[in-house]
């Protein structure tokens, strides 16, 4: 870090530190797919983040999003509770499952479908994203009948 960084006052800091957004500041207002709760938490123009966006999302039991690929930002998925089954893929013809702990990476432009594993629990997701704000494309695909488990 530069010394002209480490080098301000306490009122510097004060004002240009640590932000904090309890749970309850969350907004709804960022592009939605379907099935999916998605809330902001971090952004360019909620917080002044330079370079993360960062939420959450739900997805009732039983339930699956909408397929979408968030264009040029890379994704990471953090899994609070509950279990996710994640297909991707231009037919969504791969798919793998995650449960609480782990994380899923979704490069940019992949098109890709969360689903909740369970038919009685809800699914809870932390997503960090590479850039400042939401970018969500809903796409149509023809998905395969049977993806192949990686």
């Amino acid at each position: 870090m530069p010394d002209s960084l480490i080098q301000r006052d306490a009122a510097y800091w004060r004002d240009h530190g640590i932000k904090r957004v309890k749970s309850e500041e969350r907004s709804g207002e960022t592009p939605e797919t379907e099935g999916m709760g998605r809330l902001v938490a971090i952004s360019g123009k909620r917080s002044g983040s330079s370079h993360l966006w960062a939420g959450t999302n739900l997805i009732k039991p039983g339930a699956k999003t909408g397929p979408h690929h968030h264009g040029d930002l890379e994704s990471i998925i953090y899994i609070v509770r509950g279990h996710a089954l994640m297909r991707w893929g231009e037919r969504l013809e791969f798919i793998t499952k995650a449960g609480p702990g782990d994380f899923f990476l979704v490069p940019p432009y992949v098109p890709h479908q969360e689903l909740n594993a369970s038919d009685t629990e809800e699914l809870h997701c932390v997503l960090v994203r590479s850039g400042v704000e939401e970018v969500v494309v809903n796409i149509k695909v023809d998905a395969v009948a049977e993806p192949e488990w990686v």
